[in-house]
């Protein structure tokens, strides 16, 4: 992706169920591919096997996504459809990660969540000024 874009790695978390993991990641990415200023991609296109396996390693099936530098809104409006995603099944876990720092949002969330939501968003917006 371009230098330009600031981008976060997305990971459905499914403890350790490979197959759910990989349908509820390609549904995160459809959701996310029709929201205007964010880009979206698999990382797992771009793990290399190692020599003598027979595919992409397993265990990496995860996005990432970006959003132009200075694009705070389109930022949130990322994680605000990471929520509402989420809170289309009880189960479902989303975890992001930017610059080091992650989250994890729930389907379910309380508000101790919602809080740490909002501070993990505001913290990195303070980030995006380099």
């Amino acid at each position: 992706m371009d230098r330009a874009l600031l981008e976060w790695r997305l990971e459905a978390l499914t403890d350790g169920d490979t197959l759910r993991q990989e349908r509820l990641t390609r549904h995160l990415h459809d959701t996310l591919e029709q929201a205007a200023g964010i880009a979206v991609r698999f990382a797992e296109a771009d793990a290399q096997p190692d020599p003598g396996s027979k595919g992409a390693l397993s265990g990496d099936v995860a996005l990432w996504a970006a959003v132009a530098a200075g694009g705070q809104q389109a930022a949130r409006i990322m994680v605000t459809l990471i929520r509402e995603w989420s809170a289309q099944e009880r189960n479902r876990r989303v975890k992001i990660t930017y610059r080091g720092a992650s989250i994890t949002i729930s389907g379910k969330p309380d508000e101790a969540q919602e809080r740490l939501i909002k501070e993990f968003l505001d913290r990195t917006d303070g980030e995006r000024g380099d």
